[in-house]
């Protein structure tokens, strides 16, 4: 009787933590997917491609741009916003802890980038807001395995994807724990 209720309270226990793994990957891909095309975005999940650290300098190749997981070195970006480009391969490590990177490219008009500069600092946590001059005209928004690119910013179809996704990578902290200035 001991021994059926241990095994029990085991399957139990198990249940929770395959439920729990299952969601910090994160979000209703298709509830964003749908707000997102409806912006005027584009929009994937992909693949995890590796999670290993790389020695800084190391160059690595993605398969998404920007990217949305894989190799990267070691040390992530402090949590916050630049008005200088951000090394690819360290931002990588900050989707790892379930950071949402926000970046923008040259003809992006200044209106544009100041409005997301007032949304990130109604929020910051977890979030990274950088140029990105090779994206052009696009705005990208990145989560470990999501990346959506848009023509303009759409405050609504933004929310949507970093709610979905914030803090829900596979070393994911605490939203409280991605603090602007901090580099967990």
């Amino acid at each position: 009787m001991i021994l059926a209720a241990i095994a029990l309270l085991g399957l139990v226990m198990l249940g929770g933590v395959l439920i729990w793994l299952s969601q910090r990957g994160g979000g209703d891909s298709q509830a964003v997917a749908e707000k997102m095309r409806a912006a005027g975005c584009t929009y994937q999940t992909t693949k995890a491609e590796g999670r290993r650290h790389v020695r800084d300098g190391t160059q690595v190749k993605y398969k998404t741009f920007p990217p949305t997981s894989g190799n990267h070195y070691a040390v992530p970006v402090v949590w916050g916003a630049y008005d200088s480009p951000v090394e690819e391969e360290r931002v990588v490590h900050n989707l790892e802890h379930g950071g949402i990177v926000i970046q923008y490219g040259k003809d992006v008009p200044q209106a544009t980038v100041e409005e997301l500069r007032k949304e990130y600092q109604s929020d910051p946590n977890g979030l990274v807001l950088a140029p990105l001059p090779s994206l052009g005209n696009q705005i990208a928004y990145t989560a470990w395995t999501h990346l959506a690119k848009c023509p303009t910013f759409n405050k609504d179809a933004f929310e949507t994807f970093r709610d979905a996704f914030r803090a829900k990578g596979p070393e994911a902290r605490r939203i409280s724990d991605l603090a602007p200035g901090s580099a967990n």
